[in-house]
This record gives C-alpha cells, sequence and structure tokens, in this order.
C-alpha cells in the first residue's frame, strides 16, 4: 500500500513546531527578566504601601491617638517633627483637612542602602472634583524596618 504525504502539510508542522518552540523560549526567558528596581527601593516601597493602606483605612485627621496607631511605621525625628499637627488636619498626605480618596506608590530614587524618595500620588474624586496631587516620601532603614522620615508637597 502506498501511503501519499501532502508536502504542504509536513511544512505546515515544521512551522508550526518551530511556532510553539519559539513561544515557549520567549515565554520562558521573559519569566527571567531582572528587576529593575534596587532591593532599598523594593522593600522602602512595600512599606509605604503598608503605611498609605493603613491610613487610608482608618481615620485620616491628625490626633495624639491617631499619631501613636501610626508611631510604627514612622521615624522619631518625623514623629516629633508632626507631633504639633493641628487636630483635624493630615500631615500624612495634603498637609490640611482636604483628605484624598485613594492613593498610588510611584517611582522610588534610592540616594542610599538605607535611604530612599518615592512620588506618592494622592486622588481626589467626586462628583464636582477630580484631582490628582503628588507628594514626595521620604524613607529610612532604621534596623531592617523602612520607616517615614519626611514628607514634602
Amino acid at each position: 500500500m502506498l501511503v501519499h504525504t501532502n508536502p504542504s502539510s509536513s511544512r505546515f508542522l515544521s512551522y508550526r513546531s518551530k511556532a510553539i518552540l519559539l513561544m515557549l523560549i520567549v515565554g520562558l526567558s521573559a519569566c527571567s527578566l531582572p528587576s529593575l528596581e534596587t532591593p532599598a527601593c523594593t522593600e522602602s516601597r512595600n512599606s509605604l504601601r503598608e503605611f498609605f493602606s493603613f491610613h487610608f483605612g482608618n481615620d485620616m485627621k491628625f490626633s495624639d491617638e491617631s499619631l501613636k496607631l501610626r508611631e510604627k511605621y514612622l521615624s522619631p525625628e518625623f514623629r516629633a517633627k508632626i507631633a504639633s499637627t493641628p487636630a483635624g488636619t493630615d500631615p500624612f498626605t495634603s498637609g490640611s483637612d482636604d483628605l484624598p480618596k485613594a492613593f498610588r506608590v510611584g517611582e522610588c530614587t534610592e540616594l542610599s542602602p538605607e535611604k530612599t524618595i518615592s512620588t506618592v500620588l494622592l486622588f481626589w474624586k467626586d462628583d464636582t472634583r477630580t484631582e490628582q496631587r503628588e507628594i514626595k516620601v521620604e524613607a529610612i532603614d532604621v534596623n531592617d524596618s523602612w520607616l517615614v522620615n519626611n514628607i514634602s508637597r
């Protein structure tokens, strides 16, 4: 019995096999792309996300009690600096009683292995207003914990 093979179908299989192999190689190499961010930025960014998530999830208006709840995220110097903040304002975001609705931790710059500056975007959105502002947050590594050391607007 003579079996006839279609040359175009065998060529199709080889193209298909090559395509699958190429996709597999690209897929595996994509998994091994190195992170372009420094370890200091990665660690400080995670700490800032945790701090701002806690802050936005609780009463954001300043009081002695709210400062005490946030002290594990703050350097002793920064705690002392903001201790005299007027009640009802927010020293961690707008610096006033105009409280944002959301945040996003953005770009990070490593100043040293123990100090970073990150951009934090603040968002206001309601029926009459959509606004975005940027603050800079300095974080320092104190005993393997990244703490907020300064906020500038």
